[in-house]
């Protein structure tokens, strides 16, 4: 039996659920998922230009387990630059700091949506 996975802290959700290139209906496009993980390790090494451990000891994860998700967050949003594909920002499995309570759910059953901003494509 595998160890039970432990929640990722994040600071908050995205301030947008979902970005599309300009031009073309997200009817017509393919679409990729972005965690909020994703989204979050993004934040701290190429937004907040922290250096992986750090950033890895903010999300209270391995340094190991936080590279993972960086190059996984960062091999979706080029997928969705290159190819012209929707990013879709939601799941994971995370919890927001001082909060308490482990958010799950989401696709497949993995992760979490946490709030859901209205509207969307």
């Amino acid at each position: 039996m595998p160890r039970p996975r432990k929640p990722r802290f994040v600071r908050g959700g995205p301030m947008s659920n979902a970005f599309k290139p300009r031009g073309i209906p997200a009817r017509d496009l393919e679409e990729v998922v972005l965690s909020i993980e994703g989204l979050e390790a993004l934040r701290l090494t190429d937004l907040e230009k922290l250096d992986q451990e750090t950033a890895a000891a903010q999300m209270n994860v391995s340094r190991q387990t936080f590279g993972r998700v960086l190059a996984e967050a960062r091999q979706i949003v080029a997928e969705a630059l290159v190819m012209g594909k929707v990013i879709r920002i939601q799941g994971g499995f995370y919890t927001l700091p001082g909060v308490g309570r482990r958010r799950k759910g989401g696709p497949g059953g993995r992760g979490c949506r946490g709030r859901r901003e209205p509207g969307g494509f």
